[in-house]
Parts: C-alpha cells; sequence; structure tokens
C-alpha cells in the first residue's frame, strides 16, 4: 500500500538521485576547468593568456584562455553556474526531506543535546547562513589578501564547526552538516561572486570599456577553495552510510583530518596538471592520515548505555503507545538485535549495521520508520531473511506503524 512513508522514501530517492547527478556535473565541470587552467601553455603569441590542444571522442579541440576578456564579445558565450545551483538546491531538498521532516529520527539526539525539533532545524539554518557570512567576510577583509593565510583560517573555522556539530546533533547529521555547510560556501561563492564578477566583465566589454583585472582575480581565489573544498564534501555526503565514520566520540576530529587529505588529494593532481612534477608524497601523506582516521574509528562505536536508556523519545510517545507495539517489540528483538545491538551475536558482525541499535524500546521507536519500510513493506530486512520472519509478522508491523501514523 502506497502510504506517505513509501511516497516520502520515493520523493526522497528522487530528489537524492538528482542531487548526485547535478553533484557529478558541477564537480565534472570544475576539476576540468581547474586542470584546464593548469595545464595551458602560456607561451603563446598574441592576446590570450594560454591556449590547449585537447582530444576526445574522436575530435580536436583547441581551447584559448583570455585572461580578461577577448577583444570583442563572442556571439555565444556559455556559463557554468546552473550546475552549482541545481546541487545545492537538491541538496537542501534532501536535507529537509530527511533531517528536518524527520528531526526526532535522524537530526536530535538527547545523549548529545536535549533540543525541541524547531530548535535543532533553527540551528541547522542559522549555521548555513552565518558560515557564509563570516567567510565570506574574511575574504573581502585584509585577513583574506593573504591567499595561505586565509585557506588557514577557513580550515580553523572547519574544525571548531565540526566539534559543534557534533555537540549538538546525531554524528550522522553532525557530518551531513558540516558537508552542507562547506557545500553552501562553494555554491555561494558561484552565486554571489564568481559569477556578478564575470557579468561585469561583460558588461565593461560591451559598452566598451576595460574591465578590471581585479574582479578574475577574486573569482579566481574562490574558485581556488571550491576545488579543494570539493572532496571533503563529497566524503561528508557518503559518511552516513558509513557509522565508523560518525558514530565514535572522536567524530569531530576524522571530520577535521579529512579536510587534510582533501588537500593533499588535490595538491597532487594541481601540481601535475600544472606540469610542476608528480609530488608522490602527497599520497603517502594522505595513507597515513586516512590510517589515524581508521584507528580513531575504531573507538568503542558506542558509550555505556546511560540509565534512562529505555526511556521512550520525547516525540515518539505515539508509536510505542499504538496498538500491536508489544508484538512489534517482541519481533525487532527476536528477528533483528542479534545484528543490531551494541554486541552484535550473530557470526560475522562486529558492530551493528549502519550504526542502527535495535535492543532497546528506545532504540526500537527512534527506528520506527526504518523498520516498516524495511522489514514491513519491504523485505530488505533481514538481509536474506536469515532470522526467518515471517509475512504475519512483517504484517503485524506495517499494522503497528498505520495505526501509530494513522490521524
Amino acid at each position: 500500500m502506497y502510504d506517505l512513508a513509501a511516497i516520502g522514501a520515493w520523493v526522497e530517492f528522487a530528489v537524492r538521485w538528482l542531487h548526485v547527478v547535478t553533484a557529478i556535473a558541477w564537480i565534472g565541470s570544475s576539476f576540468y576547468f581547474i586542470a584546464l587552467d593548469l595545464g595551458l601553455n602560456r607561451n603563446v603569441p598574441g592576446p590570450a593568456d594560454g591556449e590547449e590542444w585537447q582530444v576526445h571522442g574522436g575530435g580536436f579541440y583547441h581551447i584559448q584562455k583570455y585572461l580578461v576578456a577577448p577583444a570583442q564579445m563572442p556571439e555565444h558565450l556559455v556559463w557554468f553556474k546552473w550546475e552549482s545551483y541545481a546541487t545545492w538546491l537538491s541538496g537542501f531538498a534532501l536535507l529537509w526531506l530527511v533531517y528536518y521532516l524527520g528531526a526526532d529520527f535522524y537530526l536530535v539526539d538527547p545523549a548529545v543535546a536535549d533540543l525541541p525539533a524547531w530548535g535543532a532545524i533553527a540551528i541547522s539554518l542559522a549555521s548555513l547562513g552565518l558560515g557564509w557570512l563570516i567567510y565570506d567576510f574574511l575574504c573581502k577583509s585584509k585577513f583574506g589578501d593573504d591567499n595561505t593565510r586565509l585557506m588557514i583560517g577557513l580550515y580553523v573555522i572547519l574544525v571548531g564547526l565540526a566539534w559543534f556539530y557534533t555537540h549538538v546533533f546525531t554524528g550522522r547529521a553532525a557530518l551531513l552538516h558540516l558537508g552542507a555547510f562547506t557545500a553552501t560556501i562553494m555554491s555561494a561563492n558561484v552565486f554571489f561572486i564568481i559569477m556578478p564578477n564575470q557579468r561585469i566583465v561583460v558588461d565593461d566589454l560591451k559598452a566598451g570599456r576595460v574591465p578590471d583585472a581585479k574582479y578574475g582575480k577574486i573569482a579566481k581565489q574562490r574558485s581556488t577553495h571550491n576545488n579543494y573544498l570539493t572532496l571533503p564534501v563529497i566524503f561528508m555526503m557518503l559518511s552516513n552510510h558509513y557509522p565508523l565514520a560518525f558514530s565514535t566520540e572522536y567524530t569531530w576530529i576524522i571530520a577535521s583530518l579529512v579536510f587534510l587529505m582533501g588537500v593533499t588529494i588535490r595538491h597532487f593532481f594541481n601540481t601535475m596538471h600544472s606540469k610542476k612534477g608528480m609530488p608522490y608524497w602527497t599520497w603517502l601523506l594522505t595513507a597515513l592520515i586516512f590510517l589515524l582516521v581508521m584507528f580513531l574509528s575504531t573507538a568503542p562505536l558506542w558509550r555505556d548505555a546511560p540509565e534512562d536508556e529505555a526511556a521512550i523519545p520525547a516525540g515518539l510517545e505515539h508509536f510505542a503507545q499504538a496498538e500491536g507495539y508489544e508484538d512489534v517489540h517482541d519481533i525487532v528483538l527476536g528477528r533483528c538485535s542479534m545484528c543490531h545491538a551494541a554486541e552484535p551475536f550473530y557470526d560475522g558482525i562486529l558492530w551493528a549495521p549502519k550504526g542502527v541499535r535495535l535492543d532497546s524500546e528506545s532504540q526500537i521507536l527512534r527506528n520506527a520508520r526504518a523498520i516498516y519500510l524495511q522489514a514491513g513493506l519491504g523485505h530488505a530486512m533481514p538481509p536474506a531473511n536469515v532470522s526467518f520472519i515471517e509475512e504475519e509478522e512483517r504484517q503485524a508491523i506495517r499494522d503497528w506503524y498505520e495505526a501509530a501514523t494513522r490521524g
């Protein structure tokens, strides 16, 4: 039966698909132009700043770059902007669908900060907007005149924000928000800085004025920031599938190290594309940092359960009061908790898959929607039905969830 939960899951899937597709387009064009710019042959006659010959798809391409603009405005000018805008908009829609509408499940953890859903959402929105304002202020201030100093300052802000998010939201939401914060900076760079500066240059050219080279310099600075932030953003977006990344007490340190790996990896490719050699030491450093991340992730995934572990989470009382809950509680404990527990006892399972525990009333209620979608409406859980859950038990899960969400 296609109820709201099923429709919501498909809407989420569709938006996530759109987000991935647009992100591929944005990141692909970004990486291409960075590599192109670094690899241009600058020793060319004429007004062009550099040129490059490339071959792809059976054809040859002759590409030229003008530092400010060509002598005359070309009739057809391609702007690269919608990839960025569509990626941010679809990502923000996904943030609403998963973390705002499902705040009681995915955003708020009373053991971290006992916030009302609206309060957590307000913190989320404020942090994204305020973060951009602080970053933009630093870039435009005297502090931003030194690119190296600015990058270090940005890193300090990201580390501080990683610590803040992990002390406000669930671990999963913390890393996701750190990625959303970074992606907001990147997309805002395109919308508020790079594109307006390019429009100024185009307008000057159309009016017969010589464009000021400072606009290109400013856009270049922001584009470079985007280049170094891209890989960490991808890591943060993928992290929600890997509890080892988000469910330990060292989550904020792991996130901080990921940003360093983004720098080391991009430094290798940027150096290679600019024909300045192959700094293989960056791969060794990246591997060492990743090993440190792995080491930190092996800390206990879950702290000792607090005394009120069995308490019913605020906002989810209706699931505990719905008809059939006692039966579903026993079904989940009998069919699911051998894997989804603080200390799984199913062979080969060392920790709760996806960080999801179903060994207490609190955890079962927190994961009510996932239980319904994956074990009630669908047959994804248990995998290969290893615990032999019966169809009558799946029906009981469906009846319970529908009773809890009805009216």
